[in-house]
């Protein structure tokens, strides 16, 4: 697969064919192309179900930019493209959940990016339906397919993307809550909610995190009062 690289640089005059002076510097980690990864469960079981949020937003940016989620890469399914004039890879792990870690390390070691650079998106039941946060680094907060990445790249310094799914009512029983599929009212609320999501990532691009925490961060009611 060619995802966009960074260019390999020649070094050493122009001398004949075959000279020793004639050697390709070996590609250094892209300061400039985002990684976009969105978490979920491969299978269309899982599609329409809260821990799918981060699968579903990056299927809306790849529709809405024109990125084609066609190849299969370092354990992923993924698409290069473009985003508010920067480049992109998008990418959903093929793994579960669970055990996201290790198809992010790959992505990041092919597509030679930084951790600056890694962009997670995934759901959150620690936030209210609807609200979204992005944080630059910080604890997992319960979610396994953030701490598997966090414990497999080995730091906690790459953005995130977090996107509320807790409902108003209590919920006894996380784990069969976030694999449940939506109920109808959720239906109707999912494209809006996805719309925000590949808005506030193109935010994110064109803007700088910075920037756009301070558009995107917006605290609803209910939501946590202690955020890591």
């Amino acid at each position: 697969m060619n995802l966009p690289p960074a260019p390999a640089v020649e070094a050493g005059g122009a001398g004949p064919r075959g000279s020793a002076g004639r050697q390709r510097r070996r590609r250094e980690p892209s300061r400039r192309m985002h990684l976009i990864v969105g978490l979920g469960n491969p299978g269309p079981r899982y599609r329409h179900t809260p821990h799918n949020l981060g699968f579903l937003t990056v299927d809306r940016l790849a529709s809405d930019e024109k990125i084609r989620l066609t190849r299969k890469v370092a354990g992923s399914l993924v698409g290069p493209g473009e985003i508010a004039g920067t480049d992109v890879v998008l990418a959903k792990p093929l793994s579960y959940m669970n055990l996201s870690g290790e198809p992010v390390r790959s992505l990041l070691g092919h597509c030679k990016v930084k951790n600056d650079r890694l962009l997670v998106v995934y759901d959150d039941l620690a936030l209210p339906w609807t609200a979204l946060r992005i944080r630059e680094k910080g604890s997992a907060g319960g979610h396994r397919g953030v701490k598997s990445i966090m414990e497999t790249i080995g730091t906690d310094e790459f953005l995130r993307l977090r996107l509320g799914i807790r409902p108003q009512e209590p919920v006894d029983d996380g784990a069969a809550y976030v694999l449940a599929p939506f109920g109808p009212s959720r239906i109707k609320q999912l494209d809006e909610l996805l719309e925000r999501a590949a808005s506030a990532v193109r935010l994110i691009i064109s803007d700088g995190a910075a920037k756009a925490m301070t558009v995107c961060n917006r605290r609803a009611v209910g939501s946590e009062t202690n955020e890591i």
